[in-house]
C-alpha cells in the first residue's frame, strides 16, 4: 500500500526498494533518480528507469510499476502537480543535485532539511537536460565479472562488450554513471584489494599476482602513487586492528 497525501510543497527523502511492486498512482508528482542501484519502471504503460545519472520525473496521476534489486536507493521529491511536472520527462541527473542528495541521506538531517534539499533540488532537476531513452548498464554485472577475474586484463574494450556497446560509448556512459573512467574503476578495485590481501599477511608478489599486477614493484608503486601507503603499514594497521578487537 502507498500513502497518497498530496504535499503542500516538494519533500525530499532517501528510500530504499527492493522486489517488485504492482502498479499505482499518487495525486501528487515525483522526481526520483538513484543514489546506488537501479530501478525499471514502466509508467502510463512505457518502460524507463532510473539510476545515478538518468532521472525521471512522473506526474500525478500517471499508473506506475516498478522492480528493484534488494537495497537499491532512491532520492525522491514528493512534489504538489505544477509547471514542469506535467508529463513523464527523463532527465541528466546534474552533479549539485546528487552531491544534495548524497548529503541528505547520509546522516540524520534537522528538521526543515528535507524541504529545503527538495526545493534546491526540484529546481535543479526541472532545468536539467532532457536525455532520450538509452540502454541503462547494469553496474554489478561488470563488478562480478571483474571480481572473478581480476588478475586477467580487463581493456575498456572488453569490459564494452559485456554490454554490446562500442569501447567510446562505453567509456562514456560508465564515467556518467560512476565518476570514473573504466580505467580508474578497475585500478581502484585492484588496489582495494591488494590492500586487503596485504593486510592479511599475503607477500607482496603474491598479491600483486592475484589482482592483475605485473610485479611485486609494479603494486608497491601503485601503492605509494594512488594511496601514499607500503605493504608493511597495511599489515601494521591491520595487526593494530586486531590487537584493539582482542583487548
Amino acid at each position: 500500500m502507498f500513502a497518497d497525501v498530496t504535499p503542500l510543497c516538494p519533500t525530499a527523502s532517501v528510500r530504499r526498494y527492493g522486489g517488485e511492486h504492482q502498479a499505482h498512482a499518487h495525486d501528487h508528482a515525483q522526481l526520483l533518480f538513484a543514489l546506488q542501484g537501479r530501478m525499471e519502471l514502466e509508467v502510463a504503460g512505457r518502460s524507463a528507469f532510473v539510476d545515478s545519472s538518468c532521472g525521471l520525473a512522473v506526474p500525478a496521476g500517471a499508473v506506475h510499476a516498478f522492480l528493484a534489486r534488494p537495497d537499491t536507493r532512491l532520492f525522491v521529491i514528493d512534489a504538489p502537480p505544477g509547471a514542469g511536472l506535467q508529463r513523464v520527462r527523463r532527465f541528466a541527473v546534474p552533479p549539485a543535485a546528487q552531491a544534495l542528495a548524497r548529503s541528505l541521506g547520509a546522516a540524520p538531517q534537522p528538521a526543515g532539511a528535507p524541504v529545503r534539499a527538495a526545493d534546491a533540488c526540484l529546481a535543479l532537476l526541472l532545468g536539467a537536460p532532457r536525455v532520450l531513452a538509452r540502454r541503462p548498464l547494469d553496474v554489478a554485472l561488470l563488478q562480478a565479472a571483474v571480481g572473478r577475474t581480476l588478475r586477467e586484463p580487463w581493456p575498456t574494450a572488453r569490459m564494452a562488450r559485456l554490454y554490446h556497446l562500442s569501447a567510446a560509448r562505453f567509456h562514456a556512459r560508465w564515467l556518467e554513471l560512476t565518476g570514473a573512467t573504466p580505467q580508474d574503476w578497475l585500478r581502484a578495485r585492484r588496489l582495494d584489494a591488494a590492500a586487503q590481501l596485504l593486510a592479511r599477511g599475503r607477500p607482496l608478489a603474491q598479491a600483486a599476482l592475484a589482482t592483475g599486477y605485473a610485479s611485486a614493484s609494479a603494486l608497491a608503486a601503485a601503492l605509494r602513487r594512488e594511496r601514499g601507503v607500503g605493504a608493511r603499514a597495511l599489515r601494521a594497521a591491520q595487526l593494530q586492528k586486531l590487537r584493539l578487537n582482542s583487548a
